[in-house]
């Protein structure tokens, strides 16, 4: 198999255990701050890392709940499940995440969308979309103007800039509609057009389990993506802006520049 079509197995192999699980009895494992996982985390992540090892045994991993293992200059990110709070109180709203990246770079993803079973994938240079065994390319379109702000902690540039304030703020609201969502299957909904933006403070962008295959997937299609700052995303705690078009990024930027100066 090619690395997509891995990656694509991988999240496909990972989503079949979150359905299974999904209105069962979960088991909760604290992971401090407010935060865990349940035991369809853990059983989703198992199972993708047994796939991933018996097709690439010869690369990293790197998962949510398993942390590094490994070695190579290859390293493979994986999130069995994206929106734990959601799927715990029984909210199908959530995302298998799978990535591989090398020199910096991203070389394939795939978010499996559990619920609607569509797969979103790219494989660097182009984004696509899987339904009904059908696939098709990824077109961005800002015409909604809905923006998705990310909530959830942590929020290293606060108190300067709170995606909160954004929302709130009329200059905002004169525009955008904003919308509140805690999983990174929303970076996906950019990619399709459901969206015109996504927003979220944090770290780590690139190499992280959570939003590395959603980043992947909009650079693919060519959304245009950078940190708070209107830079290239790098791995420090600069948090993301991905929108769907020039023209949205730079509204969005002339925004976002009223909390950072």
């Amino acid at each position: 198999m090619t690395d997509v079509e891995v990656a694509i197995a991988v999240a496909e192999a990972g989503a079949e255990v979150v359905r299974c699980r999904f209105g069962t009895s979960l088991e909760r494992i604290d992971k401090g701050a407010g935060d865990f996982a349940t035991n369809a985390d853990v059983e989703a992540e198992r199972v993708m890392l047994k796939l991933l090892q018996e097709q690439r045994p010869q690369d990293k991993v790197l998962g949510e709940e398993g942390g590094e293992s490994g070695s190579g200059p290859r390293m493979w990110l994986l999130d069995p499940l994206c929106g734990t709070l959601n799927y715990a109180v029984r909210m199908g709203v959530a995302a298998v995440n799978v990535a591989l990246m090398a020199d910096g770079k991203f070389i394939a993803a795939a978010v499996a969308d559990p619920f609607t079973r569509e797969i979103f994938f790219a494989d660097g240079s182009s984004a696509f979309v899987r339904s009904n065994g059908n696939d098709e390319k990824l077109v961005p379109d800002a015409r909604s103007r809905l923006v998705d702000l990310n909530f959830d902690p942590p929020f290293p540039n606060a108190p300067a800039f709170k995606a909160a304030t954004l929302a709130a703020s009329s200059e905002f609201s004169s525009r955008f509609r904003p919308r509140v969502v805690s999983t990174t299957i929303a970076l996906t909904w950019v990619a399709t057009g459901q969206r015109a933006a996504y927003i979220t403070d944090g770290d780590f962008m690139q190499k992280s389990v959570h939003f590395a295959a959603g980043l992947a997937i909009c650079e693919a299609a060519g959304c245009v993506v950078t940190d708070l700052w209107g830079r290239p995303c790098g791995n420090g705690a600069t948090g993301l802006v991905a929108c769907a078009d020039h023209e949205t990024h730079s509204a969005l930027m002339n925004l976002i520049r009223n909390y950072l100066k």
